[in-house]
């Protein structure tokens, strides 16, 4: 596949492992191994930069559909033709646009893997999160076909197979448990959705799965620019700081914001966190802690 001008691997690719080693993914500047439960069964992805081409090799029996797919999950099936005039009026917007200009969305076609990192990250640190992530791959996974060693994300069933008290030791407590078994049951028809809008419709009709967590979701799964993550801690006031000069918005404050930029609303976020802004911050941090301790 041949990339276009800027393409920013890392910025683009990361996202889709977790830090600090994930057990289903391994990341370096130009190299991306992915394992994944495809439509077709297990498969390991790589995506390796080769200057101005991106080489994709895959094994195991879900090798087909994971390739098929390759460009996407690279993110560049990404359309930002319309983004650089929408931003144009705005001189942050504009100058962040261009300097992320390689930046990509990956749309990855696979739900309930995102949806597993999504529960677990609900109102606690991405350290928590992450923590719980590894530890229940690590149980759970399967080795992944191919050359290096990787699990595949848990299978649903299995998750949704568990009593909630056996993820106390995973370091999470029974909402989010049964927010993600609840999710499991159904992951089948989650997979089947056709676009970003029906995934979206059916996770929040789920009880634990609210705007926050469906949007972090589809912006990966399905590469949605649109999506806003409603309800976020930090977001509302990134936005208004960065938009209109406020220390602290809303999430109508945000979304009213981001309203011009609509269709890229998720793009616009992210393109703020790429340059590093952020709101004043005057409270204490969130403490880190473990449910596992309880």
């Amino acid at each position: 596949m041949t990339l276009p001008p800027r393409y920013h691997f890392g910025a683009t690719l990361g996202q889709l492992a977790v830090p600090k080693h994930d057990p289903c993914a391994r990341f370096a500047a130009d190299d991306l191994w992915l394992a994944a439960r495809t439509p077709s069964g297990a498969a390991t992805l790589r995506l390796k930069r080769e200057k101005s081409e991106l080489v994709a090799t895959a094994y195991g029996p879900g090798a087909e559909w994971i390739i098929e797919r390759a460009d996407a999950i690279a993110g560049l099936r990404d359309d930002l033709s319309d983004f650089a005039e929408l931003v144009a009026h705005h001189p942050l917007l504009a100058r962040l646009a261009k300097t992320f200009a390689g930046v990509r969305m990956p749309a990855t076609g696979l739900v309930f893997p995102r949806v597993l990192r999504a529960i677990l990250e609900q109102k606690v640190t991405g350290k928590e999160a992450h923590r719980s992530y590894r530890a229940i791959c690590r149980t759970l996974g399967e080795p992944a076909p191919g050359p290096v060693d990787l699990v595949l994300p848990p299978d649903p069933a299995a998750i949704a197979a568990m009593a909630y008290w056996e993820f106390h030791p995973f370091g999470v407590e029974q909402r989010r448990t049964q927010a993600l078994q609840r999710a499991a049951l159904v992951a089948a028809r989650l997979e089947l959705c056709a676009d970003s809008a029906e995934a979206t419709r059916r996770l929040v009709a789920l009880p634990g799965i609210g705007p926050w967590t469906a949007a972090e979701v589809v912006r990966v799964a399905y590469g949605d620019a649109h999506a806003v993550s409603v309800g976020d801690f930090h977001i509302p006031n990134t936005v208004a700081w960065a938009l209109a000069g406020e220390a602290r918005g809303t999430d109508e404050r945000m979304l009213e914001l981001l309203e011009p930029f609509r269709g890229h609303r998720g793009r616009v976020c992210d393109l703020l966190a790429h340059g590093g802004l952020g709101a004043p911050k005057f409270g204490p941090r969130m403490p880190i802690r473990s449910f596992a301790r309880f």
